[in-house]
């Protein structure tokens, strides 16, 4: 299929899981100096020919240029400025083009990203400019870039592979590879439809091989999904502490929050839910107009919700208190989107492979959370 698969490590970018990618012969992308590191912790080998850590970001601060500098590890350019302060810093550096050709798709406005009102990306008509400063520092120019989404729009996707062609036209060079970046969407709720990753591969397997004739270079095809590997296989699992009728309605309200979940207040996303008894048993009976919410001092803090903040009620069994709410396909931007919103500790994360339960990210606690506050520093002193 895909000549490389480069994980967008930013869905779920916790070290045991890039660790099981790794094993599968998957590599990683990289959105900041800290996921640089967690590659590095997860085994990943920066500096070699395999580009086993591509670094890819709207910005590149001074610290984190400094880092992909010493490793050798190539930077995914999204701006003309971007591609300026690395070639500045280190002439002969490898490069990606990241370009926004004019337009974009999304399941959500928020995650859009292409278009003209997108911040990702070297906007089309600046594309011969930085391929001009590319030249001008001497950078290395491994390959192109888009990611813009895609998801189960067909139509949507060729006009991607249409725009990609168009700028290794453009680009008037040779190449080492196209990246038809991400977006592959995952089903979220029974029915929705799966991707079909043959027809997507063919289409940019046609479109990889009309660039290499019109570039006479042979090219590596990447493909960059995050959500897409990890989505279906997370849970999220919470105690229900509290059942509450308000007016004809109920609310189940658990301990976990938007600090452990965050896609529903974000996006309006939608995660199917069921209740089951601390023994393992599903929760039945009469179903009731229920919004699943949690301890969070905002209104906001419900699980069931549609874009734009309008509580969902769902036609579910009324459970009791002690019961266990799951919420399904939390694998991708759960754990990672997750903070310490009204000082509460990021939540365990347990892995199931191979029959067995391992913890892969112990529960926080409040003191750990504390002790980064425990000694002021004086930055400067009053005069």
């Amino acid at each position: 299929m895909f000549d490389c698969v480069r994980y967008a490590q930013k869905a779920n970018s916790n070290t045991h899981i890039l660790r099981l990618l790794r094993s599968m012969g998957v590599v990683t992308d990289a959105v900041s100096l800290g996921e640089i590191e967690r590659a590095l912790r997860a085994g990943y080998v920066p500096g070699t020919s395999a580009h086993e850590i591509v670094f890819t970001a709207d910005i590149i601060d001074k610290t984190t240029l400094a880092r992909v500098l010493e490793l050798g590890i190539p930077v995914n350019c999204g701006s003309p400025d971007m591609v300026r302060q690395v070639g500045r810093a280190g002439r002969g550096h490898p490069v990606w083009l990241r370009i926004n050709p004019g337009f974009g798709h999304g399941h959500n406005r928020k995650t859009n990203t292409g278009g003209p009102s997108s911040k990702h990306g070297i906007w089309h008509e600046e594309f011969e400019d930085s391929l001009g400063l590319v030249d001008e520092y001497g950078l290395s120019l491994i390959g192109l870039h888009m990611h813009i989404g895609s998801g189960v729009d067909y139509d949507h996707l060729h006009r991607v592979c249409e725009s990609m062609l168009d700028a290794v036209r453009r680009a008037n060079r040779p190449l080492q590879a196209i990246s038809a970046g991400g977006g592959l969407s995952v089903p979220y709720r029974s029915g929705e439809p799966e991707i079909d990753i043959a027809a997507y591969h063919a289409a940019w397997n046609t479109t990889r091989l009309e660039a290499e004739r019109i570039t006479g270079s042979r090219m590596r095809l990447e493909l960059e999904p995050g959500r897409y590997l990890v989505g279906n296989a997370g849970l999220l699992v919470a105690e229900i502490r509290a059942v509450k009728k308000v007016a004809d309605k109920h609310f189940v309200l658990v301990d976990a929050g938007f600090n452990d979940l965050a896609r529903p207040i974000i996006y309006g996303s939608h995660h199917e839910i069921c209740f089951v008894t601390q023994a393992g048993s599903p929760v039945t009976g009469p179903t009731f107009p229920i919004a699943v919410a949690g301890p969070l001092c905002e209104a906001g803090d419900v699980f069931t919700q549609h874009d734009g903040g309008f509580v969902e009620f769902r036609d579910l069994p009324l459970p009791e208190v002690g019961d266990i709410a799951i919420l399904r396909d939390t694998g991708a931007y759960g754990a990672s989107m997750s903070s310490n919103y009204n000082t509460r500790p990021l939540a365990p994360e347990v892995m199931f492979d191979a029959g067995a339960l391992t913890v892969i990210r112990k529960r926080q606690s409040v003191e750990q959370l504390l002790d980064l506050e425990a000694d002021g520093m004086v930055l400067s002193a009053a005069r």
